[in-house]
């Protein structure tokens, strides 16, 4: 069932029921022996203007949620509606439209520039590709998309191993402004750079959400940055969403016992202030063959038998726009 945190007519994106398995080949005739899912049944929706911040550890699939939703991935199953359009059954000049109106900005702004391309012609690509205005326009939508970022016009000409790391990843969000889109998918955007240069690219992404009136996914797995930008936060755990609240919500009183115990992993700048860190015991099974139940059941350490290892938990509302997968959550009311 889908998690609409608000009035649909709001919503600028709604993922229903997403589904994402790859496919596990074996033998000389590559016959499928099982599946890895990555993405098993998330569904969240995000209003315009909003920051939805996805998190969870590594592997847990929520980068696979973002490359799916722009069917950079296809889906095994589920539907993702951009104002109201399916974009899995768009195809042609309509998936085209559709892609120009939802951008990423990966998490390697390196990987993501052809060292070959002087950052002005990779930044232009879109328009191009778009068939947006003709040379002179292309050129003066560069330049101001440039200042928009940070950046300076005589940057266009140069190469991207001229650039810093965080020059780097402002290209990159130059990149997917430059054909004015209206959602943004941010794929770990400041995660392999310094921390003075994480909080600048955070404030200039803050800073065009106001101006532009974007709407982003943040995705990531530093809490403090998901704190910092995100209006509301999804947790995801194994390919699942465990919880969905408000950041104030969330990280105020988290309900999930695994989002508490990434909340007591956060570092706490005050020497003197106690904080119980909470250890969870063994590793992430893998998603090639989940626990069956609470995914979470053999780590919890409210787990209940069998009643968590037998029945999956469903999303369910506590509180206002708080929403929980988890059949004890109640303990931490």
């Amino acid at each position: 069932m889908a998690v609409i945190q608000s009035n649909s007519r709001e919503n600028i994106i709604e993922v229903k029921d997403l589904v994402k398995y790859f496919p596990v080949n074996e033998g000389l005739l590559r016959r499928k022996v099982a599946d890895v899912k990555a993405v098993d049944g998330v569904s969240f929706a995000i209003k315009k203007g909003e920051t939805l911040g996805l998190v969870g550890e590594s592997g847990c699939g929520k980068t696979t949620v973002a490359l799916t939703m722009l069917r950079l991935m296809e889906p095994t199953s589920g539907e993702v509606l951009f104002h109201g359009t399916n974009v899995f059954e768009a195809s042609g000049s309509e998936l085209k439209a559709l892609r120009r109106n939802i951008q990423i900005v990966f998490q390697d702004p390196f990987a993501s520039l052809d060292p070959r391309l002087p950052i002005g012609d990779a930044i232009s690509e879109g328009l191009v590709i778009h068939n947006i205005g003709n040379n002179k326009e292309r050129f003066e939508k560069l330049q101001a998309t440039l200042k928009l970022v940070g950046l300076e016009e005589y940057h266009a000409n140069r190469y991207p191993h001229e650039f810093s790391g965080g020059q780097r990843q402002r290209i990159g969000i130059a990149r997917a402004l430059v054909l004015d889109p209206e959602f943004l998918i941010l794929d770990e955007p400041v995660s392999a750079l310094d921390v003075s240069i994480q909080a600048q690219v955070l404030n200039i992404l803050k800073d065009l959400q106001d101006k532009l009136g974007l709407t982003y996914m943040f995705v990531a797995h530093n809490l403090a940055v998901v704190e910092h930008i995100s209006d509301r936060v999804a947790v995801m755990y194994l390919g699942k969403l465990a919880e969905v609240a408000t950041r104030e919500d969330l990280f105020g009183q988290p309900l999930h016992p695994y989002t508490r115990a990434l909340m007591s992993a956060i570092p706490v700048p005050d020497t003197e202030r106690k904080k119980e860190r909470i250890i969870l015991a063994g590793d992430v099974p893998s998603p090639l063959n989940p626990p069956s139940g609470c995914r979470f059941h053999p780590r919890c350490p409210i787990a209940r038998l069998p009643h968590c290892s037998e029945e999956e938990p469903q999303l369910r509302e506590l509180r206002p726009k708080h929403w929980v997968a988890c059949h004890y959550a109640e303990d931490f009311l």
